[in-house]
Parts: structure tokens; sequence; C-alpha cells
């Protein structure tokens, strides 16, 4: 019996996190000092959504979108969406983070963006900073 209870113990601990964010990278800011953040939210759960962010080059992070469905103009937006058990990737041509007035970033270097969900918390993750006339990053090339 206390190994059936171990074992189904190990079992809850294996389950994926509700809301898991990875493969995230950052341009290296213009000379406005602007930049854009992408990144992949996996939502294992019920419905949520992100509120707010913050990085770990200071800043202030206003979340951006299309204005209508395929219409390449973006507006800034509240908060973005995430359906449940689904997952949504943040990319230049949909929702995305712009950065404004962080301290300097370097093209190989990382920073942290931490994400606040209304339902799943705080979670951050490492963004890699990239140039886009260098190459920028694999992640759109998947």
């Amino acid at each position: 019996l206390a190994v059936t209870a171990a074992v189904a113990g190990c079992a809850q601990q294996a389950a994926a996190a509700p809301i898991e964010v990875g493969t995230a990278y950052v341009n290296m800011p213009s000379s406005s000092g602007t930049t854009q953040a992408y990144l992949i939210i996996q939502n294992n759960g019920a419905a949520d959504r992100v509120t707010s962010a913050r990085t770990s080059a200071g800043g202030i992070v206003t979340f951006r979108g299309p204005a209508g469905h395929g219409v390449s103009v973006m507006r800034s937006v509240p908060d973005i969406a995430i359906p449940a058990r689904t997952t949504v990737r943040l990319d230049p041509d949909g929702f995305h983070m712009d950065i404004t007035g962080a301290h300097r970033m370097r093209a190989g270097t990382e920073i942290t963006l931490t994400l606040v969900f209304a339902r799943a918390g705080k979670m951050s993750v490492s963004a890699l900073v990239t140039s886009p006339e260098t190459g920028g990053s694999s992640y759109l090339g998947d």
C-alpha cells in the first residue's frame, strides 16, 4: 500500500505544469531604445491570460497585437489571452511584447522575462538577445 501511494505521488509530480513558457528571444534594441520580445506559451490547463510583464533589463513592457483579423497594423492591448490546452506563439506578425527604455542589451547575452498570468501567477524565462542584422534567431525559422 505504501508503494502504491508513493508511485501515485510521483505520477502527480510528473504531470505537466498548467502553463509553461520557453523559446524566448529579444531583438537587440534599435537606436531609439525600443525592442520586441517573442516566446512560446504552452497552456496545459484552463484558459488564462498574461496580464503584465517585466524584464531584468528594466524598461516598460507593452503588449501589442493585430488591430483586426488579417490586419498587419498593430495596436496596444491590455493583456494576451491564452486559451485552454493550446500553444500560443508570440511573434512579429501576432501578439508580442514591446520593450522601451530598457538598459543596454548586447547580442548573444540573455535577459530574464517575467510574465504574470491571471491564474498561473508569475513565471520567468531566459530570453536570448539577438541581432537581426547578423541572422537573428532560429525561433522564427521553426
